[in-house]
């Protein structure tokens, strides 16, 4: 008989044990069974028993978060998802099966030495530095996030998938971050170059159709250089006032204006509404001249006595006033009014 070939991954004897011996299956049979078997027939029973061992070695199971890629003399022939299946066995088919529902996790810029806590990091230097679209350097630190989409694309379409990814991350980082502001990429933002390098990254995977669906590209440290470590910090300071000395003053402003814009619609209304007194008042008083007026025309000397009355009571409120009429005037003796309490002192 030819050489055993290693069984596939999850087949009946992948648990690292050889396949069971001829005459010691044959043996097993004749004692459980009290069979006996010819001399003659005991090598075709032999190789009936040994051709039905290697059919079985094609059975395997995909578990549910499992692809299989099944190859038939090194081509693709089918491409199975969770369950029971079988090939052809080896050396006709093969099969491999990798998940496809995980997410794998790339880091760039740093690697993880120990997940803590607390965790330690290595940093790497050659691929975290980057300069900005202002001629700066900064330290920029990022995770990606992937799954396969196409297990065949996956496995055969790239050399090294994991590397490639990295390789295409990096890459993509620094087109965005050369094209940002260092100021931006320290501040406000990091949300757009995640979202950029992300998208950037899907199309160069796409391009190498190398089946891989890019979940999420993610920043997890950016820094400038530890050389000029401290005067960033200040500059960022400085930023960071000027930003709230802008805030409260538009804060002032906002507070400010409808209070001014106010009081100044209130002055208009007690103009208007004083303008609107004044005019009601002249109104009046012109339509009681235009009245008076009217009797006066009808009888001139009695309105103009009744005006001077009129006018004398207003003149001297407090005043004791006595009327003669001036056809008594001849015989009528002046005198001056005297207030009893006053005799007094007119007698001292």
């Amino acid at each position: 008989m030819g050489t055993w070939n290693k069984p596939p991954k999850n087949s009946p004897w992948d648990k690292g044990s050889p396949p069971p011996d001829i005459d010691e299956l044959l043996n097993n049979l004749q004692n459980k069974f009290k069979i006996g078997i010819p001399k003659k027939g005991g090598l075709v029973f032999a190789a009936i028993a040994a051709i039905v061992i290697w059919l079985a070695t094609g059975i395997f199971i995909v578990d549910p978060e499992e692809q299989g890629v099944i190859k038939r003399f090194g081509e693709v022939t089918n491409v199975v998802g969770p369950g029971p299946h079988y090939h052809l066995p080896s050396p006709i088919e093969t099969v491999q099966i990798e998940p496809v529902t995980s997410v794998r996790r790339l880091e760039i810029g740093f690697r993880t030495i120990q997940i803590g806590p607390p965790a330690k990091y290595r940093r790497v230097l050659k691929e975290s530095l980057m300069l900005t679209g202002d001629e700066n350097i900064i330290d920029v630190q990022s995770i990606v996030q992937y799954r396969i989409s196409n297990l065949e694309n996956y496995l055969y379409s790239l050399t090294n998938p994991d590397e490639t990814v990295k390789s295409a991350a990096e890459s993509a980082m620094r087109e965005v971050i050369g094209d940002t502001t260092v100021t931006e990429a320290l501040t406000v933002g990091k949300g757009i170059i995640e979202a950029t390098t992300a998208r950037l990254l899907q199309e160069t995977m796409n391009s190498y159709k190398g089946g891989i669906k890019i979940e999420n590209v993610k920043l997890q440290d950016v820094h400038p250089p530890d050389e000029v470590k401290e005067a960033f910090k200040d500059v960022v300071s400085a930023r960071e006032d000027r930003e709230k000395m802008i805030n409260d003053a538009e804060g002032y402003r906002n507070n400010l204006v409808p209070k001014a814009r106010g009081e100044a619609a209130q002055i208009i209304n007690n103009a208007k509404a004083y303008a609107k007194e004044k005019i009601l008042v002249a109104t009046g008083e012109t339509e009681r001249f235009d009245l008076v007026y009217d009797e006066y025309v009808k009888a001139k000397d009695i309105t103009r006595e009744r005006i001077l009355l009129e006018t004398m009571a207003s003149v001297l409120p407090k005043v004791n006033k006595v009327i003669a009429d001036k056809d008594m005037g001849g015989n009528v003796l002046p005198f001056l009014p005297l207030d009893p309490k006053n005799l007094g002192q007119l007698t001292k």
